[in-house]
């Protein structure tokens, strides 16, 4: 009977030992460790943020164990395993113990140590299931244990232990348990806190109470002689049992965090795949840090400037924001701030990827189209006057922001100062499909065609990311070659360590080339350096601005601002020889903000963080110079003729750049022709009673009619109730005539105003206007719809 038993013994040991030898060595284990959050690094080797990636369990980073406190080892050894430093993986005075109290039905402690416990957390055939063990369970988890021991350190063991031991619910690991509970790293924890984090090894999930108790146990064994007191000890412990101070994401990128884990852990097709089948996509691998291109203390600065600013516009309706700072050479991304955080009732929202209408920012990309294709020159003429442009849906009125017309100006001008007409005009010279495709060549996604948004895409009516768009910026910087942004550095060889200060000057030529590489030309060069001389020259830019806007720097810097419709998006994007920076501020929920400017909303962010990089942060002292002018480029001496009528020179002598073979000395106005801008969609007869003697030719029998110039027939107002009723008067304007001086605008069958022009405060309805002389005799006339609700007086 007992040769069989011993048999017995053999033959289950003989099945569980080779599992047992199969055991992972400490280094393995080590390595295949994963914490369920990943730590993504800033360039210079900073913990930037911490993501949580893993949902189904809290385990921190691995913590070695001199980094442990020396109350908790003691705690856990003295709690779960007393001879721990003395048996060899198996105390087999605990198990004579345990089985001696089995024979006499007595409740004893278990007899499983530390290392059988480690063994059956690195191996689930020896981890205890809802029944308890088998009989070759516990073998196997003794020869496991035996195992380990001969190949692994008892602080080795222990270590891991500590690491890998689940305390509570969710949480796994000393690291996750003292930052969850206690609010601490595992080197701070006391006696008291120890004592509880030992208690929880034995009994998980048992109540406050419970553990509380056995907590008072494992203190007293570790204060003997002395006796403390546990009297405090289950408040203690019922308050830690409910903390939860280990947040899931913590850092100041946590937007940017997001979106370079995204590219990091994308699918990426197998080496395997062939052309023929469909490529076999291996899973993405959780990583426990992921080095990134962000700088640190420009992120931090970013942050603050932002929150800063958006603070000092309390009470003007705007509590979101967002900032990129781009490296030109590489398309590095250097800051990415996504929201304002606490001050944004929509923190989660990413305003750095956010679709948002980009106003006037579109602007240059336009102008860049009309230089390249020789359409304009940076003199050439523009009338910034009101325009009545026939499309499909109506009249389409484009407005400056000051609802104020500059008469004619340069096209350096009407870029500089941001004129919305003339950006129309030069729309309509360039087309908007044109335009459409030169803005998909530089990367804007946009989702409609140029017909979708007609001649209103060149004030900034379609949607685009502040990413994609500062990007845009960056190709301007670049000489016009697009390239796409990283995320993660670039060049060869590079760690997060490497990439510190020196990483940012300009004769970093390798990180310069491997962004050029990826580079293809989207806008004429000579187009690109021309924009930029615009929108760096603080003169042409003061009609608007004025000349000490904050817009102005110390350092070369090109820059433009824009505001979208009804003040809800607010924008600020311009560049440096070394760096692209991009602001937006607005609402996520896309409320109007109230007076908020483009040179008091995103600029002054702007200003402040271009200031920072050249002058406090990693391009200190790398000097923003002028670019030079690329082949092609020829400056010469320009004049301008008078004004219209008038003997004023529209604009000062200067010294203007040109594409070769575009210059001129002189740009002046022969003859202006009193139309309003015509398209093929407008050329259709007008049938009412004036029109006809009007068209007729002279033939020199009769002076020649007045006739109505603006607004032009079938036109369809929008009133704002935000906008107060001086700034929405329709302009009315005739031909002036000899012999009618007394000209009259009689509307609806009521006279409502006299002279060649006059301002009339619109009411809804359809209305009838027509212009009649002194006599009665009607001259010309229109018909015009105006909606919205009426304006009070």
């Amino acid at each position: 009977m007992a040769a069989g038993r011993t048999f017995l013994t053999l033959a289950l040991v003989g099945i569980a030992a080779p599992a047992a030898w199969a055991l992972p060595t400490y280094n393995e284990v080590r390595a295949d460790y994963r914490p369920s959050d990943t730590l993504v690094l800033s360039r210079e080797g900073e913990v930037l943020q911490r993501l949580r990636t893993d949902a189904t369990v809290r385990r921190g980073q691995w913590v070695p164990l001199a980094e442990v406190s020396p109350a908790l080892r003691t705690a856990l050894v003295l709690s779960e395993d007393k001879r721990f430093y003395e048996h060899s993986g198996v105390d087999w005075r605990a198990v004579s113990a345990a089985a001696w109290g089995n024979l006499w039905n007595q409740r004893t402690r278990g007899a499983s140590t530390l290392t059988m416990q480690l063994a059956g957390l690195l191996d689930g055939d020896w981890r205890q299931g809802p029944g308890g063990r088998t009989v070759v369970q516990k073998l196997g988890q003794t020869v496991a244990a035996q195992v380990l021991e001969r190949r692994w350190r008892k602080d080795q063991v222990l270590e891991a232990y500590l690491n890998l031991v689940p305390f509570r619910g969710e949480i796994v690991g000393i690291d996750a348990l003292s930052r969850t509970l206690f609010g601490k790293a595992a080197h701070g924890l006391d006696e008291r806190e120890a004592a509880v984090a030992a208690a929880l090894v034995r009994a998980p999930n048992a109540r406050a109470a419970a553990v509380a108790q056995r907590a008072c146990g494992v203190l007293r064994e570790m204060q003997k002689p002395v006796v403390p007191s546990c009297d405090a000890l289950d408040l203690f412990t019922t308050a830690a049992l409910q903390r939860r101070a280990f947040d899931g994401a913590y850092g100041v990128a946590p937007h940017f965090a997001r979106y370079l884990l995204r590219q990091v852990d994308a699918p990426v097709p197998s080496p395997a795949a062939t052309p023929a089948t469909t490529p076999a996509e291996e899973p993405p691998q959780r990583r426990e840090r992921v080095a990134s291109t962000v700088s640190a203390p420009l992120q931090r600065f970013a942050v603050q400037t932002l929150h800063q600013h958006l603070r000092e516009l309390r009470g003007r309706n705007v509590e979101d924001g967002a900032v990129v700072v781009l490296d030109n050479a590489t398309g590095e991304v250097l800051a990415w701030v996504g929201s304002s955080g606490l001050l944004s009732q929509a923190g989660e929202v990413d305003g750095v990827l956010a679709l948002r209408q980009p106003g006037s920012t579109l602007k240059p990309f336009l102008y860049a189209q009309a230089f390249s294709e020789q359409r304009l020159t940076a003199a050439s003429l523009i009338e910034d006057s009101s325009a009545h442009i026939p499309t499909a849906s109506g009249l389409y009125i484009p407005q400056n922001y000051d609802r104020q017309f500059k008469g004619w100006v340069s096209a350096r001008t009407a870029l500089a100062a941001s004129l919305n007409v003339p950006a129309v005009r030069t729309l309509v010279m360039v087309s908007p499909d044109a335009f459409f495709r030169q803005l998909r060549a530089l990367g804007l996604p946009l989702r409609e065609s140029g017909d979708y948004f007609g001649y209103s895409l060149a004030l900034g009516s379609a949607e685009v990311p502040l990413l994609h768009l500062t990007n845009a910026y960056r190709a301007l910087a670049n000489g016009g070659r697009y390239g796409p942004v990283a995320v993660t550095p670039v060049a060869a060889g590079r760690t997060p360590s490497a990439l510190s200060r020196t990483a940012f000057a300009i004769s970093a030529t390798a990180t310069a080339t491997a962004g050029a590489a990826s580079a293809t030309p989207a806008i004429d060069a000579r187009a690109a350096f021309l924009v930029g001389d615009i929108l760096s020259d603080g003169n042409a830019r003061a009609r608007t601005f004025g000349t000490d806007s904050v817009l102005a720097t110390r350092f070369w810097t090109a820059v433009k601002t824009g505001t979208s419709k009804d003040m809800r998006d607010n924008w600020a994007l311009g560049w440096s020889r070394r760096y692209t920076v991009g602001v937006w501020v607005g609402n996520a929920s896309g409320a109007p903000m109230h007076d908020v400017s483009g040179t008091s909303g995103a600029a002054p962010i702007w200003a402040e963080i271009m200031g920072w990089l050249h002058h406090a942060g990693p391009g200190a002292g790398v000097r923003s110079s002028p670019p030079a002018p690329p082949a092609g480029m020829v400056q010469a001496a320009v004049r301008f003729g008078p004004e219209p009528g008038g003997t004023r020179q529209l604009e000062s002598a200067r010294q203007e750049w040109f594409i070769a073979g575009t210059q001129q000395p002189l740009f002046a106005i022969d003859i202006v022709a009193m139309q309003p801008i015509k398209t093929a969609a407008a050329r259709q007869n007008r049938s009412n009673p004036g029109r006809a003697a009007a068209d007729a030719p002279d033939d020199g029998l009769q002076a020649p009619t007045a006739r109505i110039l603006a607004p032009a027939p079938g036109t369809i107002v929008a009133l704002d109730p935000d906008i107060p009723p001086d700034r929405q008067r329709l302009q009315f304007a005739a031909t002036p005539s000899e012999g009618l001086a007394d000209l009259r605008w009689r509307i609806d069958g009521r006279v409502q105003g006299r002279g060649v022009q006059w301002a009339w405060l619109p009411w809804p309805g359809r209305h009838r206007v027509e212009l009649v002389d002194g006599g009665g005799q009607v001259l010309d006339t229109i018909s015009l719809e105006v909606r919205g609700a009426g304006l009070k007086k």
